[in-house]
């Protein structure tokens, strides 16, 4: 039970530096009084990895904005203590962004304070560990749907195209498209993992390696939408192969951060380009959309997804991994367990 739990003098945590001695990484001790303040106080079951966690950690992307911070964007445990009503000992809680190993610290900690404003109930038929496989990855899958929704989208309309699909929102995405009642299509640069990507509900899985793309300003539309996880390249290909009226999701710069196309999709087949900003995400947003991830949008295919499990002292490992390309759906953090 947490009630009168005493927290450590220092505990660990994976910490980032860049200082005079350069860029670094690792495991350290800490004390609470070190983190970043905030009203509530948490007890860390489960954080998880994201390629935004891999640049942070590596040094490979500018992600934090002051040093040392300790990583990890997606936090979920219990509150152990709470200078805010809104929150009690005892609570089952989640954060996703909100500037967690950013401009301050994040969950991979074993206690953490947090900003009571930032704070997610963990909804009714998810436990920490499943709000974790689902994380900053999940949370984005579902904003990129719920944003295509608002501008018009419906499966009727056909089949929609998840680029990057190995990684962890593309098959968080297509498990929950499928779902909730879409036909996905994938397109991924690890044709090897076709049997995994149909069993997650794909009912088209395209090569990126031997995918022709080219050159005309419009080309043949094939798809009513996308959620695109690698931007550069392929989401300019993408604005030239979207179905009238059809929405483009853009989540992700794992090809590049550049964009090359022309106005003509866009006043020629009217197509909308919409920008996914999951960690800045409005708090009504936020809590509605962690409802619909615990219920009818609930990836069905979530524990294939998320089945890796990993400590503090592995990280540095998967972030290399991960950066190299050489992982696929979820990796879990596992600090204090459920």
């Amino acid at each position: 039970m947490l009630h009168g739990m005493a927290i450590p003098n220092t505990f660990r945590c994976f910490r980032i530096h860049n200082d005079d001695r350069g860029h670094r990484s690792g495991i350290e001790e800490a004390s609470l009084g070190e983190l970043s303040p905030g009203e509530v106080t948490l007890a860390v079951a489960w954080s998880s990895v994201n390629y935004k966690d891999a640049l942070a950690g590596t040094g490979n992307g500018r992600i934090l904005r002051s040093f040392p911070l300790v990583g990890g964007i997606d936090v979920a445990g219990h509150v152990l203590r709470s200078r805010d009503g809104r929150w009690r000992e005892g609570d089952a809680v989640l954060v996703t962004g909100c500037g967690l190993s950013e401009t301050r610290d994040g969950g991979y900690s074993q206690y953490l304070n947090l900003d009571a404003d930032d704070i997610v109930a963990l909804p009714d038929g998810l436990d920490l560990r499943q709000a974790m496989a689902l994380g900053t990855a999940g949370f984005t899958a579902a904003l990129c749907l719920l944003r295509m929704e608002h501008n018009g989208q419906k499966p009727e309309a056909g089949p929609i195209l998840v680029t990057g699909a190995t990684g962890g929102v593309g098959m968080l995405a297509i498990s929950l498209l499928t779902g909730a009642g879409y036909q996905a299509h994938a397109l991924t640069g690890k044709f090897e993992r076709l049997d995994e990507l149909t069993a997650l509900g794909a009912a088209s899985v395209l090569d990126r390696r031997t995918l022709t793309m080219g050159m005309r300003p419009l080309e043949s539309a094939r798809w009513a939408g996308a959620i695109d996880c690698v931007g550069d390249e392929i989401l300019g290909w993408l604005t030239r192969v979207i179905q009238p009226r059809g929405n483009i999701a853009a989540c992700g710069m794992a090809g590049g951060n550049e964009l090359h196309t022309t106005v003509m999709p866009f006043i020629l087949r009217a197509i909308n380009l919409l920008g996914i900003a999951a960690g800045s995400t409005d708090y009504p947003t936020r809590q509605a959309l962690w409802q619909r991830l615990a219920g009818p949008w609930r990836p069905p295919h979530l524990e294939q997804i998320a089945a890796n499990e990993v400590g503090l002292e592995d990280l540095p490992g998967v972030f290399e991994a991960m950066l190299s390309g050489k992982t696929t759906g979820r990796t879990l953090v596992r600090i204090g367990g459920d």
